[in-house]
């Protein structure tokens, strides 16, 4: 399925425009600028994009770097093209708004939400945008130390969890372990030297399992491929979080991975693997009959060897295994809707139900073209798992970490806004400054000049961004 594409006339002729757009243009590197765009292009055909992809990953610079116009590219590629080009441009200008870095990340969140719903007409969009970090991510050792920390600190907060949340598995932890590798390189090399290390120990006692496991399948005729997949820094450093850094509690530092033809050959493998070896009560999850949030479908069972050894398996068919390392990307290939209007419309169709958000975000999107009304509380977009999204009553999205009230609102809002409280209406009825926001609620800070900060309101703000700048007010005071 990753086999080389050919380059159709169309992608030749985007190459020949970027190249000469981009002629003279240099990357930080020292490198031609059409390096970039070509990169992007090898990503999104490694992820199996339709051809509009493609040329717009070539093309994503142009209109904002080139005196390229989107009105050129419509005409020459058609106005699919020209959208997806434009969506891109789009994120690219918002982040080059973003100065200060402490703000920078809750800034982003806002805006890229915002944005998300502007361009999800064409969940592509984002694709491309994650292919566009990535290679950035890959060359970041060429930026200045200051701008490689705030570009990894943004792809760990932001990009790392949109290509989790599209499924996009071997994206998801490159991005992490790049980005991670920035943000604290002294835990990245230490957590990338003990897997190294434990990984070397056990390789000898893992090739023994691997050559008992498939002697087995052999013998009961399943067809299958076995290979070893070992866990990533950055998931080993949020892993390790949960269970106060203990490593005995980590169970899948290395796992075997077992792909099968089909569904029923998933569960008798498991099965098999069961009378071979002892599984270890409570580590059996079944992502085949409830699949994750995201759409990943396997089979995880952990298990004890007759030596005493540990191991994770997963077990699942190929078109699982493709899913999981390309996701949202690998639906493109499935589902074959090059030629549905639909499909030209930007929307695809078939997703998995966990993936209907995505469905929600384009129909959004649609009727806030049109200028018709949309009920954001009903838009379910869980991209941040640990953050909740509110809104004022003019519509603006404003993310929060869950359990924040309306004072942790008030001062993300302005300062001024915070200091002057004196009350809160949620969802548009008088309420209480104790109240715990929920996700999707309107709320609308009610302000007097007369109202003074007190230092009580300490006990009512979980955020440190509002504790700062309620401590600052109440020194000024």
């Amino acid at each position: 399925m990753n086999e080389k594409r050919k380059d159709t006339a169309r992608i030749r002729q985007a190459v020949d425009l970027a190249t000469a757009a981009h002629e003279g243009q240099t990357r930080r590197t020292g490198e031609p600028y059409i390096i970039h765009p070509l990169a992007v292009k090898k990503i999104l055909e490694e992820w199996g994009m339709d051809e509009d992809t493609i040329v717009a990953g070539v093309l994503h610079d142009t209109v904002e770097d080139t005196d390229v116009t989107l009105e050129q590219i419509k005409e020459e590629f058609g106005e699919s093209v020209a959208q997806l080009v434009d969506g891109v441009t789009k994120l690219g200008k918002i982040r080059k708004n973003m100065k200060d870095l402490d703000t920078y990340l809750p800034e982003t969140k806002d805006n890229f939400l915002r944005l998300m719903i502007a361009t999800g007409n064409d969940i592509r969009v984002l694709i491309i945008k994650l292919a566009d970090r990535l290679h950035n991510a890959r060359t970041l050792s060429a930026l200045p130390p200051e701008k490689q920390k705030k570009i990894a600190l943004e792809t760990l907060e932001i990009f790392a969890p949109l290509a989790d949340r599209l499924n996009m598995g071997r994206a998801r932890v490159e991005l992490a372990d790049l980005a991670f590798s920035y943000v604290d390189p002294k835990r990245y090399a230490y957590l990338k030297d003990l897997i190294e290390k434990t990984n070397k120990q056990g390789e000898k006692a893992l090739k023994q399992i691997e050559k008992e496991v498939s002697e087995l399948l052999k013998k009961e005729k399943i067809e299958f491929e076995i290979s070893g997949r070992v866990k990533s820094v950055y998931s080993l450093h949020k892993k390790l979080a949960k269970h106060d850094q203990n490593m005995g509690e980590i169970y899948d530092l290395v796992a075997l991975r077992i792909i099968v033809p089909d569904i029923t050959s998933c569960y008798l493998t498991m099965g098999l693997l069961h009378s071979l070896y002892t599984p270890m009560n409570g580590r059996i999850k079944d992502y085949i009959a409830v699949p994750k949030q995201n759409g990943y479908q396997s089979l995880h069972t952990t298990v004890i060897t007759k030596n005493k050894k540990i191991v994770e398996f997963q077990i699942r068919t190929r078109e699982m295994h493709e899913y999981a390392e390309r996701g949202l990307a690998a639906s493109f290939y499935y589902n074959e809707q090059k030629l549905t209007e639909n499909y030209k419309e930007g929307k695809i169709q078939h997703l998995p139900t966990n993936l209907l958000w995505i469905t929600e975000l384009q129909d959004a999107a649609a009727k806030l073209r049109d200028g018709k009304k949309v009920d954001l509380k009903k838009l379910r977009l869980n991209l941040f798992a640990d953050k909740i999204f509110v809104y004022t009553p003019k519509g603006d999205i404003i993310d929060l970490p869950k359990g924040s009230l309306p004072l942790d609102f008030a001062f993300r809002l302005h300062s001024e806004i915070g200091s002057h409280v004196v009350g809160v209406k949620i969802n548009g009825k008088m309420s209480n400054l104790n109240r715990k926001l929920e996700h999707g609620d309107v709320v609308e800070i009610l302000t007097s000049k007369n109202q003074t900060p007190k230092s009580s309101w300490l006990d009512k703000i979980i955020t440190p961004h509002a504790r700062q700048k309620l401590k600052q007010a109440l020194t000024r005071q």
